[in-house]
């Protein structure tokens, strides 16, 4: 397996992949301590599709056994980006999305090799389709801002099996700056608006963030 270096990640040459962010899903991510920190994983799962989205960035949404305890995506998906919302990928079984045929032709499609990945929960949704993408050749970093564990010792091993992958872990901010390289880079905008859309930086005077 090959290392991934998210320095080589920029707007133009990376898609989004958000795995199960469902309704059902965030509330089995035992790792968050309770609504607040549901809500903060929510803020920047928000910020990062508003970013990807005026970026012109693809993103591929997928979702497991909506009409089961998992629910449907989360609803305010399907108001920021209703294309990608309408085009997610419906899995009715299969845990790895990696394993859908449906879902892996959606990544190809985008044409991107770069991909970063964020699931609900980090242990079923996120590594076991990380560690797949890598596998066929893709550069995968993990934004673990926008995950989260059914436990926080899964949380740990999570990491532990991205990191002896080879595959870094993100978060949002450093990723989307990272990516900008320039704060004059056109899609500099998008960055500064989805902070004040999602109310990041109240969020970040308020302080003890996860």
């Amino acid at each position: 397996m090959h290392a991934s270096n998210h320095a080589s990640f920029k707007v133009e040459n990376t898609a989004l992949l958000l795995v199960d962010h469902q309704v059902g899903t965030i509330g089995w991510a035992g790792e968050l301590s309770g609504k607040d920190e549901q809500d903060q994983l929510k803020m920047w799962v928000r910020v990062m599709a508003r970013f990807a989205k005026s970026a012109g960035m693809p993103i591929v949404l997928t979702s497991s056994l909506e009409t089961e305890a998992q629910g449907p995506l989360l609803p305010e998906f399907k108001e920021m980006m209703p294309a990608e919302y309408e085009a997610r990928i419906q899995r009715t079984g299969v845990i790895n999305a990696w394993d859908d045929p449906k879902f892996v032709a959606a990544v190809r499609a985008t044409g991107k090799k770069n991909l970063l990945m964020g699931g609900l929960t980090t242990d079923v949704c996120l590594v076991p389709p990380a560690l797949s993408a890598q596998s066929e050749g893709f550069n995968v970093v993990a934004l673990l801002d926008i995950s989260a564990a059914c436990t926080k010792i899964a949380a740990q091993n999570c990491r532990d099996l991205l990191q002896k992958a080879g595959i870094e872990i993100m978060t949002v901010t450093p990723m989307i700056t990272s990516m900008l390289g320039n704060y004059k880079n056109p899609a500099s905008g998008g960055f500064f608006g989805a902070f004040e859309k999602e109310g990041v930086y109240g969020a970040f005077a308020k302080g003890n963030l996860r």
